[in-house]
């Protein structure tokens, strides 16, 4: 396929037209409609994704499917796309959940039905956007536009506090984004008016404006992750949000922070990527163990998922920043599998939220005798939670773990602790909902899931035991950029 097929486009522009055919789909009375349409939007979308997948090289760290048109030509900003090994599988990820998340939604949204397909679908093509920018301008407009939807999918769909998480929720993340745009505005007079990423990553900048440009983009990026401690918002917009919102929040857009760390901290600010290593290794051990402990103390299952993302991404950032290819490698791998599982966890407890309109774990118990199908898929998500082998939970890590080994045994050793936490927490909730006798007529009276929610947890199923059995396609995508990256990363700038 020629470089210039515009598949990259397709994969922005597709999903967010099909949304706005939706939003004017309009009133409820066409709610059947806008379901269709949302589906077939969704699966158009991930369809022309797989030709970047079939034809992408893996033997070169060069960026391909390039597409470069002025945009704003008075300040030299461009519609510039493209997408390199370690970017490409977040656009297939993204993809896939979002085609996941309208099914999900089918049956149990009543009210606004087309403006929620529409709030997913839009949200789906600027988060592709964000993975395929090259201009810096351009994966702001990106980057700040997916708050948008997701703002009003916690705020009108939610729970009884959604306002309140959704507010919080946009302040925080926007306020960390302002300072992005400040260090863009001063990488673009620096390299004498442009905006293309790729010109940033051989600037002669001094260690002390590398050091503010690194603290501008941690900022924006660290609340996006969320790293400790600025992580307070993700619980409470979790809690809050339905069960799509969890699903895309946690499995895509905690992706863009890290994305972000590697796309524009790493390449661009070597030099104080090294120097502030140890501070950033610090915070990600803070994540991976002290909020594993929050997660074994909470009541609501939700909560207790969000919790355990804040502490996988934790793992994530500590990947990046051991500056060598099993680390990196591991925390991308991490990254793609944490998608699938959070996912499957948070739509999991979407399935037992639609019958019991309760997500307080003391409210179920038993769950196995009347649910004995839902039963085996979250037996199979809860021990990828915990990094079984054989799941694609345990790749990322134990690769992370490898990295962290060769870097020092203690940062090690700290990192495999969330082992024996993710196991606690996660096992512990499994056994409380799903074993023993049944708890209460309300367990009594469940049904076991339906052809719809079988559809959704069996692709999930068939991504975590397939990555975790056969991780090499994923591996072997990133390799020859993420080995480019760690040659451009030695070598120092000053």
């Amino acid at each position: 396929m020629p470089a210039q097929a515009p598949w990259l486009s397709l994969a922005i522009w597709i999903p967010v037209i099909a949304g706005l055919i939706v939003l004017a789909s309009g009133s409820d009375r066409n709610a059947r409609e806008a379901r269709v349409i949302a589906l077939i939007g969704a699966i158009a979308g991930l369809l022309v994704t797989i030709p970047l997948f079939a034809d992408f090289d893996t033997s070169t760290s060069a960026m391909q499917f390039v597409i470069n048109r002025p945009w704003i030509e008075r300040f030299n900003i461009n519609y510039h796309l493209g997408v390199d090994g370690i970017s490409m599988l977040f656009i297939l990820l993204n993809s896939f959940v979002t085609v996941l998340v309208v099914i999900a939604g089918w049956d149990v949204i009543k009210t606004r039905v087309a403006q929620y397909m529409a709030a997913f679908l839009i949200m789906s093509g600027l988060m592709n956007g964000v993975f395929a920018a090259l201009d810096a301008m351009l994966f702001y407009v990106f980057f700040e536009a997916t708050l948008i939807p997701m703002y009003i999918v916690i705020g009108v769909w939610g729970g009884p506090n959604r306002v309140y998480a959704a507010v919080k929720f946009f302040l925080y993340t926007l306020l960390g984004s302002l300072l992005m745009l400040v260090a863009f505005l001063y990488l673009y007079n620096k390299s004498g008016g442009s905006f293309s990423i790729l010109d940033y990553h051989n600037l002669p900048l001094t260690m002390t404006a590398q050091t503010l440009l690194f603290i501008a983009f941690l900022l924006a990026f660290a609340v996006k992750v969320p790293m400790w401690p600025v992580h307070t918002w993700l619980p409470d917009a979790h809690v809050e949000a339905p069960t799509g919102g969890s699903a895309v929040l946690a499995a895509i857009m905690l992706k863009l922070g890290a994305y972000g760390f590697i796309r524009f901290s790493l390449p661009i600010l070597p030099d104080a990527s090294h120097a502030l290593s140890g501070f950033m290794i610090t915070l990600s051990l803070i994540a991976v163990v002290y909020i594993g402990l929050v997660a074994l103390a909470q009541s609501d299952m939700k909560k207790l998922i969000a919790y355990s993302s804040i502490s996988h991404m934790g793992f994530v950032t500590l990947g990046f920043f051991i500056f060598n290819a099993y680390g990196m490698e591991g925390a991308l791998v991490q990254m793609i599998s944490h998608g699938f599982v959070s996912a499957a966890m948070f739509l999991c407890v979407g399935v037992m939220y639609d019958r019991m309109h309760s997500r307080q774990i003391s409210d179920y118990g038993g769950v196995v005798n009347t649910m004995p199908k839902f039963a085996a898929f979250l037996m199979l998500f809860a021990m990828a939670n915990c990094g079984l082998p054989a799941t694609s939970g345990f790749v990322g890590e134990f690769m992370v773990i490898m990295g962290a080994m060769k870097f020092n045994f203690w940062i090690a050793f700290l990192a495999a602790t969330t082992l024996i936490f993710g196991a606690a927490y996660t096992l512990w909730m499994y056994k409380r909902v799903i074993f023993g006798g049944i708890a209460n007529s309300h367990v009594a009276e469940l049904k076991d899931i339906n052809a719809r929610e079988f559809l959704i947890l069996a692709l999930l199923a068939i991504a975590v035991l397939g990555m975790g059995l056969y991780p090499l396609p994923f591996t072997e995508i990133m390799h020859a950029s993420v080995n480019e990256l760690l040659k451009h990363v030695a070598v120092s700038k000053l």
